[in-house]
C-alpha cells in the first residue's frame, strides 16, 4: 500500500525519525523528497540558504565553496542535459537546481588544499538545514555526468563539481510514479554507537 499524501509522508516522518538524544528537531525534520512544486522560490528566501552556506566552517577561511544555480528554462535544460534520466524525470520540477561545486587548489596552502570536498560539504550541510527550516526541501544528486557538467556550465579545472541539488516546495508523493512512490519514505540513520569509536578504530566502548 503506497502512502499517497504530504500529510501521511511526514507523519511516516516523525514515527520513523526518533533521535535517542536530544537534538535539534530541524535535524530530523531534514529529508530528501523528490516531488516538487513548481512554484517559485522568492529570491530573499532562495538567498537566505545561500547565507546559510556562507557561515559554513572552513579551514583558513578559505571558503572553497561555489554554487551555479539554474532558475530559468534555458539555464534548468543545461542542468537536465547532464543529469541522469533516473534524476530528471523528477527533478525537472524543481524551480531551481543548484551545482554544488569546490575550488580545489590555494595559494595559502602552496597549492593543493587538503579540505575542499571537506568544507564544501559543511556548507552544503548549513543551506540544506536552512532549507528545513524555511519549509523548504532539498534532495541532492550525484546521478549525474561530472565531464558534462563542467563543459556545460564552464567550470575551470581546477574546481571540482559534487553534486547537483534540487530545491523547492515539497509535493503529492501521488504526482511521482510508482516506483518512486515507494521510495518517497523519509530513513532512519544508524545509531550512534555504530559509528563512534573512543581511543582507536577498534574500540566502541563508549
Amino acid at each position: 500500500m503506497f502512502l499517497k499524501t504530504k500529510k501521511e509522508v511526514l507523519l511516516l516522518k516523525d514515527a520513523i525519525r526518533k533521535p535517542v538524544y536530544d537534538i535539534d528537531p530541524i535535524y530530523t525534520k531534514r529529508w530528501s523528497p523528490r516531488s516538487f512544486l513548481s512554484r517559485a522560490i522568492p529570491d530573499d528566501d532562495l538567498k537566505g540558504l545561500f547565507e546559510a552556506a556562507r557561515w559554513a566552517p572552513s579551514s583558513a577561511n578559505v571558503q572553497p565553496w561555489r554554487f551555479v544555480i539554474a532558475r530559468n528554462e534555458a539555464d534548468k535544460e543545461a542542468f537536465l542535459s547532464f543529469i541522469h534520466d533516473s534524476n530528471t524525470i523528477w527533478c525537472k520540477h524543481a524551480p531551481v537546481l543548484a551545482a554544488v561545486i569546490s575550488k580545489m587548489d590555494e595559494q595559502k596552502f602552496g597549492g593543493h588544499n587538503p579540505t575542499h570536498a571537506f568544507d564544501t560539504g559543511a556548507a552544503w550541510a548549513c543551506l540544506a538545514l536552512e532549507a528545513a527550516r524555511r519549509e523548504i526541501i532539498t534532495h541532492a544528486m550525484a546521478g549525474f555526468h561530472k565531464q558534462k557538467a563542467k563543459a556545460a556550465l564552464r567550470i575551470p579545472d581546477n574546481f571540482e563539481i559534487h553534486a547537483i541539488v534540487a530545491i523547492g516546495y515539497q509535493g503529492e508523493k501521488e504526482w511521482l510514479s510508482e516506483g518512486l512512490q515507494q521510495r518517497e519514505v523519509p530513513s532512519n540513520r544508524n545509531e550512534v554507537d555504530s559509528f563512534l569509536f573512543e581511543g582507536d578504530f577498534h574500540n566502541t566502548n563508549f
